[in-house]
């Protein structure tokens, strides 16, 4: 990290930055404390929680209350650090990041943070990622496994590899687009680029989540960078990408192209680093 970096990012600079952390969860009660603890102590005061909790029947809603209940008790900061919103049941991914983001705009945050439960994204990245996006300007940052640097689990065998790969060349060959890692999970988004998308025409709801909002990034003209992470391979719980998310995919990226064929950027568009 550079030095001119490292300044953004002092004490000073980044006590009054409203950083919301937006997490999906279901069944990851097992996850969660040692999540929550890992984030509330990155060095952000302001730093939020969001827990979207879909009626997990391992508990994982009752843990998230009592956690807040733990972490807001103790706060200093002018907000809420830790708010969990809890569906009926089991809506899917995509419904659930925008029901968190929502939420994160209109509790006013400045940043927005999405990411997975289960320790696959290290919140230790997050530092990097808002020092990225501050030096740079840009409008999303991306934690990539798909660009020089990044890397996946040692643990991934070759057809889940190669898997992996298919999947989003794919999806970059079908919509055109420059983006590296089309199914990342992990991003740091600007308040601005997420009013910019209006997050109520998402139509997706799992995996293509990912898909939808980086072609609509691209299309409007945002700016995005990549940068390198490691991909930790969830050490609890199970995978929730079954072959029907898979599938469902697959062939939503047309749909992708097709629903937004006449979209054109609202933004200036600037060079893919």
């Amino acid at each position: 990290m550079s030095v001119p970096l490292l300044s953004l990012l002092r004490p000073d600079a980044t006590a009054h930055l409203r950083l919301t952390v937006v997490v999906p969860t279901y069944n990851e009660a097992e996850n969660l404390a040692a999540l929550t603890q890992a984030l509330l102590a990155l060095p952000f005061p302001q730093l939020q929680l969001l827990v979207v909790d879909d009626n997990s029947p391992d508990g994982t809603g009752a843990l998230a209350d009592e956690l807040a209940r733990q972490a807001n008790a103790t706060a200093c900061a002018s907000r809420p650090r830790m708010v969990v919103i809890h569906r009926q049941g089991k809506g899917g991914l995509g419904t659930a990041y925008v029901a968190g983001m929502r939420r994160a705009l209109d509790d006013g945050a400045d940043y927005v943070v999405q990411m997975d439960a289960d320790f696959s994204h290290s919140p230790a990245y997050i530092t990097a990622m808002l020092g990225v996006m501050l030096a740079t300007n840009a409008d999303v940052v991306i934690g990539s496994r798909y660009v020089p640097g990044g890397t996946l689990d040692e643990g991934w065998g070759p057809g889940r590899r190669f898997l992996s790969w298919w999947a989003n060349l794919y999806s970059r060959a079908i919509l055109g687009l420059r983006i590296r890692d089309m199914t990342a999970g992990f991003k740091l988004w600007r308040r601005e680029a997420l009013l910019g998308i209006g997050l109520e025409r998402i139509r997706s709801n799992g995996y293509s989540f990912q898909v939808e909002m980086a072609y609509l990034c691209e299309k409007l003209g945002y700016r995005l960078i990549e940068i390198p992470i490691h991909f930790e391979d969830r050490r609890i719980g199970q995978s929730k990408l079954d072959m029907p998310v898979k599938l469902e995919s697959a062939w939503r990226t047309w749909q992708i192209r097709w629903r937004y064929r006449a979209l054109h950027a609202t933004r200036p568009g600037r060079p893919h680093p």
